[in-house]
């Protein structure tokens, strides 16, 4: 094996759309280790939560979502990343790209330029973001893997 993985399996999501105590469940990043449950539903602390965000959730239209499917391939261009598949749901983002890179790293850059390619068509107001903190960068080693992951993001996208 290499250095770096055949690609990345990207996964961030849209802000305020999914607070720890969420039925869907969540991941407590300060006490997760391997094998460690999902947080179940705790609707005191979804609301806790809720209470700290300093803006409304972003839940993205169709349209936006259309719009942030093509937007990615461009920004793969632009970080020299070969962008293996792309979906956007209305409350989340996955991408599965290939790159010699440190996958935190893209992600972090992927976040900042769809941001900025999604407020120069939809702004919002300053102090506003469009993504929630953080994300998921899971690292594919094997081909199967890699075929694996490229169908389900097929699956979840928006376009055709």
């Amino acid at each position: 094996m290499g250095e770096f993985p055949l690609a990345y399996h990207i996964t961030f999501g849209t802000y305020g759309t999914r607070l720890h105590g969420d039925p869907r469940g969540t991941v407590d990043r300060r006490r997760n280790r391997p094998g460690d449950p999902i947080v179940g539903p705790n609707e005191a602390w979804r609301r806790m939560e809720a209470g700290r965000e300093s803006h409304p959730p972003i839940v993205l239209s169709a349209a936006q979502r259309v719009y942030a499917e093509r937007a990615v391939l461009s920004i793969c261009r632009r970080g020299r990343w070969t962008c293996e598949q792309v979906a956007c749901r209305a409350d989340h983002v996955h991408v599965l790209l290939s790159t010699g890179r440190d996958g935190k790293v893209v992600r972090r850059w992927l976040k900042r330029w769809l941001g900025e390619a999604m407020s120069a068509r939809w702004p919002v107001p300053v102090g506003q973001s469009w993504w929630a903190k953080g994300g998921s960068v899971k690292w594919v080693w094997d081909a199967g893997y890699l075929e694996r992951v490229a169908q389900y993001v097929r699956s979840q996208r928006t376009t055709a």
